[in-house]
Order: structure tokens, then C-alpha cells, then sequence
């Protein structure tokens, strides 16, 4: 099993380009996993980052 990458709610935000309270929405929503660290502190794993951001569609080579 990997090693989590956890990071803060701020650093998902800013990694996504979205607010803080979009990565709260979506870890509400079970779009992300979540991990309370205490009773205040709660961080996202960075790999479920990289898996919801990858390519929607194929790219065409328009000179080709």
C-alpha cells in the first residue's frame, strides 16, 4: 500500500484552483477522501488530487 500524501484543505484549494469551501463541498460530496488529523485539523489525500485531475478527452493533432 502507498504512502498517503496528505496536505491541507488551503493547498488542495490552491492546487485545484478552486476556493477552500469548493474542496469542503466536494469532500461533502465524496469526490475527495478526507483524513482528521485532530479535532480541528483535517487534510486531503494529494493522490485523489492527481486521479480527479486528469485529461477529460483525447487531444487531435489538427496539423496532422
Amino acid at each position: 500500500m502507498s504512502k498517503a500524501r496528505l496536505s491541507t484543505i488551503a493547498e488542495a484549494a490552491e492546487t485545484l484552483g478552486v476556493s477552500t469551501r469548493t474542496v469542503r463541498r466536494y469532500i461533502a460530496a465524496g469526490r475527495f477522501r478526507a483524513y482528521r488529523v485532530g479535532p480541528r485539523l483535517i487534510r486531503v489525500d494529494l493522490s485523489e488530487l492527481d486521479y480527479a485531475m486528469r485529461p477529460m478527452g483525447v487531444l487531435i493533432n489538427a496539423g496532422a
